[in-house]
């Protein structure tokens, strides 16, 4: 089976937001490292190349695949920011729909700029996700 790539890295965090090309994705990304450090109360740490992770927490597949994944994350990409956030947990459909301009997948929250979403929303649904995330099965 193979392994995971996102794995925690020894690499710089604040040299990774300074490398972003984007002036307003990287000053969203410094205005989300203090949220995530607040609302996670870890440090941040790379996980592969281009993820900010807080903490962690260990997944396991019926198929057999396993491994560990940040507990809170994002990434300030190109094209958008990246949250990497559920929707399972309670409540989640009433915070969705009052966050404001995003895009939706199945593990992942899209904004293009903080500006376009109600950045306290968007702090119960990393919190909420967070909690859920570190709740035992």
């Amino acid at each position: 089976m193979a392994e995971n790539k996102t794995v925690p890295t020894k690499a710089s965090v604040d040299d990774f937001i300074a490398s972003v090309e984007n002036a307003r994705r990287r000053a969203d990304a410094l205005v989300l490292l203090d949220l995530y450090k607040e609302i996670t109360g870890l440090p941040p740490v790379m996980w592969g190349p281009s993820i900010i992770g807080f903490g962690e927490y260990s997944y396991a597949y019926e198929s057999g695949r396993e491994g560990i994944m940040p507990a809170a994350g994002f990434s300030p990409r190109k094209a958008n920011m990246t949250f990497y956030v559920s929707d399972a947990f309670k409540g989640a459909d009433k915070l969705y729909a009052s966050l404001g301009k995003h895009k939706k997948s199945v593990a992942c929250l899209y904004i293009n700029k903080l500006d376009d979403v109600d950045l306290k929303v968007l702090r119960e649904i990393i919190t909420a996700d967070f909690k859920k995330r570190l709740t035992p099965k």
